[in-house]
């Protein structure tokens, strides 16, 4: 591993994945597995970066009735009735384990408008159009605004949007740190090919210590 590649944690940023109700609903078509590893972990690393200070940035999908801004594979299901993500819908909030204060609700009008919703100090709210959390979004120009070099990802899913959003953000060279005990629906063979390629991994639970830590202190990287 470079030191292209090693985390900055002075520079570092939190991004969330589709941390929605609807991947965790009983019965829902979009239902997430590993749930009950994932979630506290999840929690963790949030109240976390919020007791840092450190930037927070959750990225949501939102389905059109239409499915007109659905992603292919799901248009069909979206057209035929399928109700998952719907703006306004209690299934599109985000999860109690992220949410800052249990009153907020998401602004669809605002999120659709490609606006950063503030949800509390320096955590903000964004929508995605597609897999990815850099595809037609501000996300990137919001970080470098802020300095950010390095960003630690959890989420729903691994499969789709967490998998995507680590490929586009390894293209705009952000450094990476993923948190393997913080998503779902994910594979031990996919987590180690992302290491192969200069993402760092990190459960939960060495994750803040390691932010804490001094600044010459390295992190754990699977090859």
């Amino acid at each position: 591993m470079t030191e292209y590649c090693q985390p900055e944690k002075g520079h570092a940023a939190l991004l969330t994945i589709s941390a929605q109700r609807d991947f965790t609903l009983p019965g829902s078509p979009i239902r997430a597995s590993g749930l009950d590893r994932a979630l506290p972990a999840m929690q963790r690393i949030v109240e976390d970066f919020r007791e840092r200070g450190a930037p927070i940035f959750h990225s949501v999908r939102l389905y059109r009735a239409d499915g007109s801004n659905a992603d292919l594979c799901r248009r069909r299901v979206i057209e035929e009735g399928a109700r998952v993500l719907m703006p306004g819908s209690c299934g599109a909030e985000l999860l109690d384990e992220v949410q800052p204060q249990p009153h907020i609700r998401l602004d669809p009008d605002l999120l659709f408008a490609k606006e950063f919703q503030e949800i509390g100090d320096n955590e903000y709210v964004f929508y995605r159009p597609r897999w990815g959390a850099f595809h037609e979004t501000g996300l990137e120009q919001r970080l470098r605004t802020l300095n950010v070099s390095t960003l630690v990802i959890c989420g729903l899913s691994f499969s789709t949007g967490v998998r995507a959003t680590i490929y586009e953000a390894s293209a705009r060279d952000f450094r990476l740190v993923l948190v393997p005990d913080a998503l779902c629906n994910c594979t031990e063979d996919g987590i180690r090919e992302l290491g192969r390629m200069g993402v760092y991994l990190m459960d939960s639970c060495n994750c803040m210590p390691w932010l804490a830590g001094p600044a010459t202190a390295g992190a754990d990287a699977h090859m």
